[in-house]
């Protein structure tokens, strides 16, 4: 299995490659660049920066023409400015912003911990929640607890989140005036005491989190429901039984683990969502995230950062696809990679 990683991880630099080639690509064939959005801005008498209109009004001269295609990157051949780029990544450096004039790593780097805490509280109570409520779904099957979990799930996974993002705000944040209408944190955070930051920040989050889970709360319990179901009609499961262990010992000791092979394969997907978020969550409940960032750049045509959270978030989707590797290995021994007869 050593071996059989040790491929994966390498799998990595050329998938890498081919994933930024791509969108590097792409990024210098759309229209409406940086250099177009520039030239409209001067037309329309917007921002000029360091550069002047030319005699004949709002139009660009050539030499002008030049030194911006210079500034953005876009005077060499493509393959020879993702060369440029490339090499300038494994630096560990991600270039300049178009639209703030700020390093990337330092924009991206700001958002870090409202994304990372958005993120990570999403993971831990999906798995917490979903796995438990599962494991109960398939055990007593047409119960119900059963019929009412499957009608809150199936709301929540058939209402976009944005929706149920804005019936929460308008209700509790609007008409109740229970929590607040967005943001992350108070602004009198930094006088709070140490219980007083995190119950600002926990007042902060409840209703954006909700909507966070509502979705990927019924894909889960559903996916350990169905799980453990198939698993529950297995011959072995009869078998468990004749022997006189009752229901919930022959579940623990032998269909949980099973049941949990499907949940550990989608939980290297899951990784990237870390850093992720949704930029209709964030703009709704005003959290200044990498997802609002990321949209923001596509928008303004800002290429650095779409390129910088581009080679986090692979890097995090292609590393979390190991993670399930390792996840599924753990979870059922019988599965060896890389070996002959392997999975």
């Amino acid at each position: 299995m050593t071996g059989y990683f040790v491929r994966r991880f390498l799998l990595i630099i050329p998938t890498f490659i081919g994933i930024t080639l791509l969108v590097f690509a792409i990024t210098r064939v759309v229209p409406g660049g940086p250099i177009e959005r520039l030239m409209t801005q001067i037309q329309l008498g917007g921002e000029t920066g360091a550069l002047h209109r030319s005699q004949g009004g709002g139009t660009l001269s050539d030499e002008q023409l030049d030194e911006l295609k210079r500034y953005y990157g876009f005077d060499k051949p493509m393959l020879s400015s993702y060369a440029i780029w490339l090499k300038k990544v494994v630096q560990f450096d991600l270039g300049l912003s178009t639209r703030y004039q700020d390093p990337v790593w330092q924009i991206i780097k700001e958002r870090f911990p409202i994304s990372i805490f958005y993120g990570l509280t999403t993971l831990i109570l999906t798995y917490v929640v979903c796995i438990p409520l599962g494991l109960a779904k398939g055990m007593y099957h047409g119960s119900a607890l059963d019929s009412w979990s499957s009608a809150v799930v199936f709301l929540g996974y058939a209402l976009p989140s944005y929706v149920i993002g804005i019936a929460l705000i308008s209700l509790f944040a609007g008409y109740w005036d229970i929590f607040p209408l967005g943001g992350f944190i108070s602004d009198n955070y930094d006088d709070l005491s140490t219980f007083g930051k995190a119950a600002d920040i926990f007042h902060h989050s409840v209703l954006p989190l909700i909507a966070y889970l509502a979705g990927s709360f019924a894909v889960t319990t559903l996916m350990m429901k169905n799980s453990l179901m198939d698993n529950l009609s297995s011959d072995y499961m009869r078998t468990a039984t004749a022997k006189g262990l009752s229901r919930g010992e022959s579940v623990r000791g032998h269909a949980l683990r099973n049941s949990l092979i499907p949940v550990a394969t989608s939980f290297g997907n899951n990784i990237s969502l870390l850093l992720g978020g949704s930029f209709l969550i964030e703009t709704i409940f005003n959290i200044d995230g990498i997802g609002l960032l990321g949209y923001e750049a596509i928008i303004e045509r800002d290429y650095p950062i779409v390129m910088g959270i581009l080679v986090i978030s692979s890097l995090l989707y292609l590393i979390g696809n190991i993670l399930s590797d390792i996840c599924v290995a753990l979870v059922d021994p019988r599965i060896r990679f890389g070996g002959r007869g392997a999975a």
